[in-house]
């Protein structure tokens, strides 16, 4: 699935402007019919919020939301801003509780800064994800004052804990895993908020993320 070309014909075409590299890729497309690429087509809208529904169906094509690109703009390397925008969906959640934690690394090696975190299946804990960030400075001091007084067990760097600090956990997707347990990974998760008073009976199960899976990402 292409969006851009770079080079042509053994020309670097990164100077000249999207339309022009579009119109290049539309045209190679076009002369051979035969080709397995396929071109990722421009959105056509008339207002932003007709194009915000569209955004809003991004999960169902497997995306995370819309790419905003300025016609006009040459391709440039690296995180360059003002051609082009990500507007991306708001990320999924769900509710799991933290078995494991893990030291840092830099100025915050003295610090518990790495968490893994699990869901229910039945009455079992099942590992589903690890996060680390997300939290202020003043919540990882209280993570680890929690830690300290908590663990089970010590291997190394980490240590098992009580399973009783629930977290929300945001993510952008849900892949299959066969390497996890659970049987499902999460891309980019992060931490979204420490949820204080929810209890460990109320956390996500696995089911719920096959359901997840199923209806947005399956």
């Amino acid at each position: 699935m292409a969006y851009d070309v770079l080079e042509y014909q053994l020309v670097d075409i990164r100077t000249k402007a999207l339309s022009e590299r579009r119109s290049i890729l539309n045209d190679f497309h076009k002369n051979n019919p035969h080709s397995k690429l396929k071109i990722l087509p421009i959105i056509e809208f008339q207002s932003w919020k007709e194009l915000e529904k569209v955004k809003e169906g991004s999960r169902a094509q497997k995306a995370e939301g819309i790419m905003l690109k300025r016609k006009s703009a040459t391709y440039k390397s690296g995180r360059k801003k003002g051609d082009s925008w990500k507007w991306k969906l708001e990320p999924q959640t769900l509710d799991l509780v933290m078995i494991y934690a893990q030291r840092g690394h830099g100025r915050r090696a003295n610090l518990y800064t790495d968490f893994t975190f699990a869901a229910k299946k039945g009455d079992e804990l099942i590992t589903l994800t690890k996060a680390y960030s997300g939290l202020t400075d003043k919540e990882f001091n209280s993570i680890n004052s929690f830690i300290k007084k908590n663990t089970l067990e010590r291997f190394g760097s980490v240590r098992s804990v009580n399973a009783t600090q629930v977290f929300e956990i945001a993510f952008e997707g849900i892949n299959k895993s066969a390497r996890n347990k659970s049987g499902y990974a999460l891309r980019f998760p992060r931490i979204k908020r420490w949820r204080t008073n929810k209890p460990l009976k109320e956390i996500n199960t696995i089911e719920d993320e096959a359901a997840m899976y199923d209806e947005y990402f399956g």
